[in-house]
């Protein structure tokens, strides 16, 4: 197997960390000799805001409660770190959280290039804005406040779809549209067969 770099994209409540999930499993399964480098920005921000220390960390928290989208230079850097610290040509790479505007997917292009990684795969998670807006407020995350929902749905639709537009585009990159109203087992069966992994 090859290594692959996917990049997941989709609303929040799409079922991207689920699916990530499901297919980092897969990939370990299959290819246990290399290394699969996981990195979910959002995460990573709701790691930094709960440590709460430092004025970024405060900072941080007070805005992931309000939807709106973090600054790039703060995304650069948790990705770029998680890259450095974990990422080399051979290993995969799933990514969710980036990019979410254009302007980070020519960032993330640069990084591609330097560690070597010209073939990408995007899996687009198509999934109506009713349906992972009653998503967002089952899971009763803190965050989700019927404000930063539409805040982050807003964004989405404005400046993180252009980025599919971008990659559908870009050569070497293949989109993959997913049926994101399937059950998650579907989803998850869609995926391994867009990668070539059933």
């Amino acid at each position: 197997m090859n290594a692959l770099t996917v990049i997941f994209i989709g609303p929040q409540g799409s079922g991207k960390g689920t699916q990530i999930e499901k297919l980092d499993a897969i990939m370990i399964e299959k290819d246990p000799v290399r290394r699969v480098v996981d990195i979910q920005t959002g995460r990573r921000f709701r790691s930094l805001a709960a440590r709460s220390e430092t004025f970024a960390e405060k900072k941080v928290a007070v805005t992931l409660d309000t939807g709106v989208l973090q600054p790039d230079f703060l995304t650069h850097i948790l990705w770029g770190e998680a890259m450095l610290d974990q990422l080399d040509p051979k290993s995969h790479l799933l990514i969710d959280g980036f990019p979410r505007t254009v302007p980070q997917a020519h960032v993330l292009d640069d990084a591609f290039k330097f560690f070597e990684r010209n073939e990408i795969h995007v899996i687009n998670l198509e999934t109506p804005e009713e349906v992972v807006r009653a998503r967002m407020v089952s899971r009763a995350r803190a965050d989700d406040t019927t404000e930063s929902i539409e805040e982050r749905l807003r964004w989405y639709r404005e400046d993180t779809l252009p980025v599919l537009q971008y990659y559908r585009l870009r050569a070497q990159t293949h989109v993959h549209d997913i049926d994101g109203m399937d059950t998650i087992e579907g989803v998850h069966q869609q995926i391994l067969k867009a990668l070539n992994l059933n």
